[in-house]
C-alpha cells in the first residue's frame, strides 16, 4: 500500500491489542469496536474480491468484451482482485500482529506485494485515462493509436514499473535503520522519488488528461447543439461531467489522504499514530473495492454479463457469443 511508512515505536493505544515491551498481543477479550471493525474489513475484502472477480470472468468469457479498452480494465481488475486476496489480509495482519514493527523477511515480501499491487492499480487507471483521451479527443485515429500491441505494452510497463518501485522502496526501508548520517539523505531521496512516481506524477497526468477530455467533450456538445435538441445536448454534458467527476473524485478521495500523510511525515520527520495510518491505508485500499462499480457497473453490457454469471447460466449453456445489452 504505497511507500513504507517509517512509524516510530510509541505508546499509541490500539482498539484490538495491547503493547507488552516491544511486541503487540491481541486482547483475549476484544472490544465491541474491535469486533465490528474486523467484520467491516472482512466485508470490504469479500466485496473487493467478488466485484473484481466478476469483471475478470466477464471480460475473459464474453467475446463481445474482447476489446483493447477492456484489456486495460481486465488488468486493473486483476490488480484490484489481488489487492483483495493479498493486500487486504496483509494489512489486516498489520492490525493483528503489527508486522509494521518487524524487519522479518516474510513481512518485507508481503510489503513488496502490497506496494506493487497498489501501484499497478494506480498506473492502470492512468493507462485507462490515456485510452479515453484518444477515444474522445482523436476518435478517427483511436483504433490505430490504441491497438493490441500498444495495450499489451502499457500493461507490461504498469506491472514491471510497479514491481521495480516496490522493490526499491522496500530495500530503502531495510537500509534506513542501518543507514548512518552519510547515507540518510540518499534513502530520503529514494523515498521521495518513489512517492512522485507512484502517486503524484500519475495523478497529475490523469488530471491533465481528464481536463482535456472534459474540454473536448464540451466543444463536441456545443457543435452537436446545432443539429440536436438542446435537451439531449444538455443531458450528454451532464452525463460526461458526472462520469469524470466520479472517476477522479473517488480516486482522489481514497488515495490523497494516505499519500499526503506519508509526505508530511517524511518531510517533517514526525511520528503518525498507528490508528491514523491504518485508517488512511484502508481508505486507500477501498478504491480497489469501488473500481468495479466505477469502470464496469456503469456499462449496461457489464451488468448483463454479471447477471448471467451470478445466475449461473454460464454453467447451463454457452453464452460466450451472446449479445450483451
Amino acid at each position: 500500500m504505497a511507500p513504507e511508512v517509517g512509524v516510530k515505536q510509541n505508546v499509541d493505544l490500539h482498539a484490538c491489542f495491547d503493547k507488552h515491551n516491544t511486541s503487540y498481543i491481541l486482547r483475549s477479550s476484544p472490544s465491541t469496536i474491535c469486533f465490528l471493525l474486523y467484520v467491516f474489513l472482512v466485508s470490504m475484502c469479500i466485496v473487493t474480491i467478488c466485484g473484481n472477480l466478476l469483471v475478470v470472468i466477464s471480460i475473459i468469457y464474453f467475446k463481445q468484451l474482447h476489446t483493447s479498452t477492456n484489456s486495460l480494465i481486465l488488468s486493473l481488475a486483476v490488480a484490484d482482485l489481488l489487492v483483495g486476496v493479498v493486500a487486504f489480509p496483509y494489512t489486516m495482519g498489520f492490525s493483528v500482529n503489527l508486522c509494521l514493527y518487524s524487519e522479518h523477511l516474510f513481512c518485507k515480501v508481503l510489503e513488496t506485494f502490497d506496494i506493487t499491487l497498489s501501484a499497478v492499480s494506480l498506473l492502470n487507471l492512468c493507462c485507462i485515462s490515456i485510452d479515453r483521451y484518444y477515444a474522445v479527443c482523436h476518435p478517427l485515429t483511436y483504433r490505430t493509436k490504441i491497438n493490441v500491441h500498444v495495450v499489451v505494452t502499457m500493461i507490461l510497463l504498469s506491472w514491471s514499473v510497479s514491481l521495480f518501485l516496490a522493490t526499491g522502496l522496500v530495500m530503502a526501508g531495510l537500509n534506513k535503520d542501518e543507514c548512518k548520517e552519510t547515507c540518510s539523505i540518499d534513502v530520503q531521496l529514494a523515498t521521495i522519488l518513489g512517492l512522485l512516481c507512484s502517486f503524484y506524477l500519475p495523478v497529475t497526468l490523469m488530471l491533465c488528461i481528464y481536463l482535456k477530455i472534459f474540454l473536448v467533450a464540451q466543444r463536441q456538445v456545443r457543435s452537436i447543439q446545432g443539429t440536436k435538441s438542446g435537451a439531449i445536448a444538455s443531458k450528454m454534458e451532464r452525463k460526461a461531467t458526472k462520469t469524470l467527476a466520479i472517476v477522479m473524485g473517488v480516486f482522489l478521495i481514497c488515495w490523497s489522504p494516505f499519500f499526503l500523510c506519508v509526505s508530511f511525515q517524511l518531510l517533517n520527520d514526525v511520528s503518525v499514530p498507528v490508528a491514523v495510518i491504518e485508517s488512511l491505508g484502508w481508505l486507500a485500499l477501498s478504491n480497489s473495492m469501488l473500481n468495479p462499480f466505477i469502470y464496469a457497473f456503469f456499462y449496461s453490457w457489464f451488468r448483463s454479463a454479471f447477471r448471467i454469471i451470478i445466475s449461473r447460466k454460464i454453467f447451463q449453456h454457452d453464452f460466450s457469443n451472446s449479445k450483451l445489452h
